[in-house]
């Protein structure tokens, strides 16, 4: 009882043991109206301990799993931000709910990005290579279905290996490549990620700004999904020649293909060196991660397989390409944990000299420009063959369209985020936090920051409302793209409209507290009063406005629904009659009976 108060998660944790002894029980009575023949009360009795297993798989798969591989994570880590478990626990302590929320999160994201990349695989490999893994794509794949029909002794064994797997995953791409590091690198680690600073900026917004910003940005716009696919196709095919399991990884037909005019002129190959599926002993049972995991192992034989070649020592063959594949995995996360911040921190240097700075900033700098040289020697490689005269035609239209690029962000990303959060800022944060006798003071660079992710909020709630001239345009400018960027239409129709409401919005209340408020013969205190509550009272006005506008078009609805319900037959009023108007000399009609 003291381990489970100390946890700081009493509640939660009974309630679990409290469900789990409710299955248990379940079972028991299930058993006994089996027993005595009792089939109505066997059948709700088995209705209900589905419904409790369910629920604690689901509680498990989702919740429990990724706050271990969370935990693994940061305990696996450690060396690399310079803390110790005694630090973790001060934390805990200190913020058990955060805590382990934080360490949740970390784990839904590693979980997901390991799934993204089986998924990335599976478009690469032939199909029936990964054959013990869950097929995410199959349509026949119903997760609650696996729950309810396989005992609990699989979903054990599931889990088990479901944390095996990750763990000896994170065990190889995290903590060994920090001994190497910190083997090779001495003075490299620890990173700076300390949460706070004496600057008056936040650097808690500035993460956000490049976690939902920055980085999202990068991932939509920069090909890299390509790039590591093609990383992957050509480490696959030098494994596949080098290990003489070309046709296993990528399939017969590709390998027809590349030796066309071998076997045009040499067509020794006997028919019987291809194995059929039907030959090969079908594949054991698979344990596997679950659905809720993105990367389940999947129950039965292999879907979509082809036939391969099978050649001499294949069992060695694999073992060789499994010790290949974790030696590349070890090399590409030390570059991944190096190069970006090596980058960042030698270009950072230039104009913050020695001072330490956040390496999530250094890591993105870094990051950008690693993406900027391997996108720019791309895009001369794709040139070159075109000639002299191609390339520099290109240049020009390259520089022109980054000029273009370089005035839009300034407005929509510069100029509109800066005015929002300044709005932001006199409308909510000064008046909560600062008294009025005190002078507010305001950061723009902070206020930028969260200008963008305000904008963001606006753009995304733009796009999925109804439709109007703001998510016209935006949706043009997006389907425009980079390319074919037209300054001229975003100006006038996107950055001069929301420039001039956001200005409106800035100067018409300044304006009135500064200028017409004193002309009127107030106190002091008043003039205060009025400059600091002037931006919040317009605000309130502006949204009851709004609400009793819409809330008077909802009643002239209201009312025509009505009169067309009581009235209309088909597209005829009936039994209805005009009030007549002070120019009318018609006489009204009699009604019409339908």
């Amino acid at each position: 009882m003291f381990q489970v108060q100390a946890s700081h998660f009493e509640g939660l944790i009974t309630t679990i043991v409290g469900y789990i002894l409710l299955a248990m029980t379940l079972i028991l009575c299930h058993g006994l109206a089996a027993l005595v023949s009792f089939q109505r009360s066997r059948r709700l009795l088995g209705v209900c301990y589905i419904v409790v297993k369910v629920s604690l798989l689901v509680v498990v798969e989702i919740g429990v799993f990724p706050l271990i591989c969370g935990w693994w994570l940061d305990i696996c880590s450690l060396e690399m931000f310079d803390a110790s478990l005694k630090d973790r626990e001060m934390s805990f302590k200190s913020a058990p709910g955060t805590t382990m929320f934080l360490h949740w999160l970390v784990g839904m994201v590693y979980v997901f990005y390991f799934a993204s990349f089986i998924l990335l695989l599976r478009e690469v490999l032939r199909p029936g290579v990964l054959w013990f893994l869950r097929n995410l794509n199959d349509p026949d794949f119903n997760p609650v279905q696996e729950m309810i029909h396989l005992p609990i002794y699989r979903h054990l064994r599931r889990f088990i290996l479901s944390v095996v797997v990750f763990g000896s995953i994170v065990l190889l791409m995290l903590w060994l490549p920090i001994k190497l590091i910190k083997l090779l690198l001495p003075t490299f680690l620890p990173y700076n990620v300390m949460l706070y600073s004496d600057a008056p900026v936040s650097e808690l917004s500035l993460e956000l700004l490049l976690l939902q910003v920055v980085l999202p940005a990068l991932l939509e716009q920069g090909h890299t999904r390509q790039w590591l696919k093609g990383l992957v196709r050509a480490w696959t095919v030098s494994a596949g020649y080098l290990l003489d399991l070309h046709s296993y990884l990528l399939g017969e037909q590709e390998d027809n293909e590349a030796n066309q005019p071998v076997n045009n002129n040499n067509n020794n190959n006997p028919p019987h060196a291809h194995h059929n599926n039907n030959n090969n002993p079908a594949p054991a049972v698979g344990e596997g991660l679950h659905a809720a995991h993105q990367a389940i192992l999947q129950q039965g034989g292999p879907v979509g397989f082809q036939p391969y070649h099978r050649p001499l020592r294949f069992p060695l063959r694999i073992v060789l390409l499994i010790a290949f594949m974790c030696i590349t995995l070890l090399v590409a996360s030390l570059v991944c944990l190096t190069l970006p911040v090596f980058t960042g921190r030698w270009l950072m240097s230039f104009w913050t000299g020695n001072s330490k700075i956040h390496e999530l900033y250094t890591a993105a700098c870094g990051l950008y420009v690693c993406w900027l040289s391997i996108r720019g020697v791309t895009v001369l490689l794709a040139w070159m063959p075109q000639g002299r005269t191609v390339i520099v035609h290109k240049v020009q239209e390259w520089t022109l369209m980054i000029l273009k690029t370089l005035v839009v962000a300034l407005l929509v990303a510069g100029v509109i985020p800066l005015l929002l959060g300044l709005l932001f800022e006199l409308v909510i944060v000064a008046p909560l936090r600062v008294p009025l006798d005190q002078t507010p003071l305001f950061y723009p660079w902070q206020d930028w920051a969260l200008g963008v992710l305000h904008a963001k909020i606006i753009a995304a709630i733009t796009l999925m409302g109804p439709q109007w001239w703001l998510k016209t345009v935006i949706e043009q400018v997006y389907a425009n793209g980079i390319r074919n960027i037209d300054l001229q239409f975003i100006i006038r129709k996107l950055a001069a409209p929301v420039i001039s409401v956001l200005l409106l919005s800035l100067c018409v209340p300044y304006v009135i507290a500064a200028g017409v408020v004193p002309a009127v013969g107030v106190t002091p205190e008043m003039e205060i009063l009025m400059q600091r509550r002037i931006y919040p009272f317009l605000l309130m006005v502006v949204s009851l406005i709004g609400i009793l506008s819409f809330q008077i078009r909802q009643f002239k609805r209201l009312y025509e629904h009505i009169k067309n319900d009581k009235y209309l037959v088909g597209q005829r009023l009936v039994n209805y009659e005009r009030k007549a108007g002070r120019g009318s000399s018609i006489p009204p009609s009699n009604p019409v009976v339908e």
